[in-house]
């Protein structure tokens, strides 16, 4: 296992080689090994080659001596157990640090100030595919028996008739509980019930909340963030993600599509740093995409929960966020 990292996101980036051929008869049986590994750093492109070509040689050498660990690293944005995050700085204050992410939007990401966003869950789509396959399966046997023709006729009559019964099961449960935003609501003020001595800040989303926890700062990997996760229903991989990546992250510009942007950011695919020669080709899509995304929100302040406590750290963070997402505007979110 290499050395946990604290959360980092460089300026800098480069990549090392190291190849060896063996005779025939190597001790570890292999011919020949390839590995490549890469290396950051917020100061000099030299120094992150440095750094590159001391991880490959160390790698090679536990991969010789048997380790089981991977000869190439994935060369993606984000999500890589044990690098960090490869985006393009847009602004940097201190801890914090905002990026554009893979698909163009601003992201802010702090390694103490705990976000949290809850989607909102949609039951109904497992339904929906066993509806289709306890349909299929009897239009097939009614095709057997009789003609296909009649098949065909009954499964298009039970896909009806399942999707007249998933409505109407929706809509009870919508009246029971509030529907998705209700359960999602109800989980939360459960939490909140349970642990008064916690400051939460509630914003809605496109399709679902976000939570700010004002009262103190966190560690990515502390049971106390662990147990919040799972009590209000936070998405898992995001989860996953503030472990692998030591850090908290909120999106704090909408995503391009739904402000009527339809091409991707170029060039593709978008991981940092790209050659020099497309940068003029990214810029363009950049100003483009700030402009369209002054008239829209990506989140929006509902209300705060719970004590009124919270530290200097949180503050500054919550200020930059509310700022940056147009929190306390009326505008459409997206």
């Amino acid at each position: 296992m290499e050395a946990a990292m604290a959360m980092i996101v460089p300026e800098f980036w480069a990549e090392a080689r190291v190849h060896e051929a063996f005779d025939k008869g190597h001790a570890s049986g292999r011919r020949s090994l390839t590995v490549r590994r890469f290396g950051w750093s917020d100061a000099s492109l030299h120094e992150a080659q440095a750094m590159a070509d001391t991880r490959a040689r160390e790698a090679f050498d536990r991969i010789l001596a048997g380790e089981s660990l991977l000869k190439r690293e994935p060369r993606v944005p984000y999500d890589a157990e044990g690098l960090p995050i490869r985006e393009q700085i847009v602004e940097r204050d201190g801890d914090l640090v905002v990026t554009r992410n893979s698909y163009g939007a601003r992201c802010l990401n702090t390694p103490e100030v705990l976000f949290a966003d809850v989607d909102f869950d949609e039951p109904t789509s497992a339904w929906r595919r066993s509806y289709f396959w306890t349909s299929l399966a009897l239009a097939i046997g009614v095709g057997i028996i009789t003609r296909w023709g009649l098949g065909v006729l009954t499964m298009i009559a039970m896909l009806w008739l399942f999707a007249w019964i998933a409505s109407l099961q929706s809509r009870r449960r919508h009246r029971a509980d509030g529907g998705p935003e209700g359960r999602a609501t109800a989980r939360i003020q459960a939490f909140v019930a349970a642990h008064p001595d916690w400051h939460l800040r509630l914003y809605r989303t496109p399709k679902g909340l976000r939570l700010l926890v004002m009262h103190r700062v966190f560690d990515p990997n502390e049971a106390a963030v662990i147990e919040f996760f799972d009590a209000i229903g936070a998405d898992s991989y995001y989860a996953l993600l503030c472990r692998r990546q030591h850090c908290f992250r909120a999106r704090v510009s909408p995503k391009p599509w739904r402000i009527g942007i339809q091409t991707y950011l170029r060039p593709r695919p978008g991981v940092w740093p790209i050659a020099a020669e497309r940068l003029p080709e990214r810029e363009r899509w950049v100003a483009d995409y700030e402009r369209k995304a002054e008239g829209y929100a990506s989140c929006r302040f509902v209300e705060a929960l719970g004590s009124s406590d919270y530290v200097t750290a949180t503050r500054s963070v919550q200020r930059a966020h509310d700022d940056w997402c147009r929190a306390t505007t009326t505008l459409p979110l997206a």
